[in-house]
């Protein structure tokens, strides 16, 4: 979120669901994401649950999501939350939300994305390179507008145009708006917190390339009373904080622009991975 550069992430009404069918002698994963995702052990839940428990019992499963891939939205870590709750459930390891964290955190390298994913609402996080620890905290009334464009944007790519260093000013331009835009959303001022939104030095400067109609869709949301637009995780989706009773008329305004892609009017997801048993 905004400066909150690989720290401050949100959960978001968009989800991804695995159902578990019977044992087999082989893994298979139904879903409809076309061929650039695996429908085997190569799938990325698999490969994550096989991590963790190498000799685990292949089974059939059903992959059912919602949430727009390699955009910025968090598929990534939603794969691996999966995976990590699949070897959880069939392996019967009892893990904490706790210890979800560490391996989740282990394996996508930050923890951003997937510390929402398991607690839900808002959530600030660190990572040292051995533990990570987190603050959850519910997230204000607000809707959130996403602009989800037609090409996809991997993360690799994106972390590539990323500087090695940044100048001491920008970065403590960037810490010091993310540490007011955390106090802000805990005490409620989405108005304050959209401004900070729109401070980031750490990626936005680079990514922009990336992602041209930020600048455009950040003025016209403004405009139309947004609190604030930012760039979502690595791009190239755009996220805009909106009050709840103005948003579907400042997404009609946005519709406006004609932008090629598509639309999502969410809102925050106040609780994250959950398992139903069968």
């Amino acid at each position: 979120m905004g400066p909150g550069f690989d720290s401050l992430g949100l959960a978001l009404t968009l989800d991804l669901a695995v159902t578990i069918g019977q044992p087999q002698t082989h893994w298979q994963i139904d879903h409809q994401l076309g061929r650039t995702v695996a429908n085997n052990q190569d799938n990325l839940i698999v490969k994550t649950a096989l991590a963790l428990i190498p000799d685990l019992t292949p089974h059939y499963l059903h992959l059912r999501t919602n949430i727009p891939f390699a955009c910025g939205l968090g598929s990534h870590s939603a794969l691996i939350i999966a995976g990590i709750e699949l070897a959880d459930y069939l392996g019967k390891l009892s893990l904490s939300q706790f210890d979800k964290l560490q391996l989740a955190t282990k394996l996508k390298g930050h923890p951003d994305n997937v510390a929402p994913a398991i607690y839900g609402g808002f959530v600030a996080a660190t990572y040292d390179g051995f533990e990570a620890e987190i603050v959850q905290a519910p997230f204000p009334p607000a809707r959130i507008l996403a602009y989800i464009p037609p090409e996809q944007l991997s993360a690799q790519k994106s972390r590539g145009v990323l500087p090695a260093a940044l100048p001491l000013r920008a970065a403590v331009a960037s810490s010091s708006a993310a540490n007011v835009l955390v106090g802000a959303l805990f005490r409620g001022d989405l108005e304050l917190a959209g401004r900070m939104l729109e401070r980031d030095q750490f990626h936005e400067t680079y990514r922009r390339r990336l992602a041209p109609n930020l600048v455009k869709i950040r003025h016209c949301a403004a405009q139309a009373g947004a609190y604030g637009t930012y760039l979502s995780g690595s791009g190239p989706a755009i996220l805009s904080l909106v009050p709840p009773k103005q948003a579907s008329t400042i997404l009609a305004t946005l519709m406006q622009l004609h932008l090629p892609g598509h639309w999502l009017n969410l809102t925050a997801a106040p609780v994250g991975v959950t398992v139903s048993p069968q």
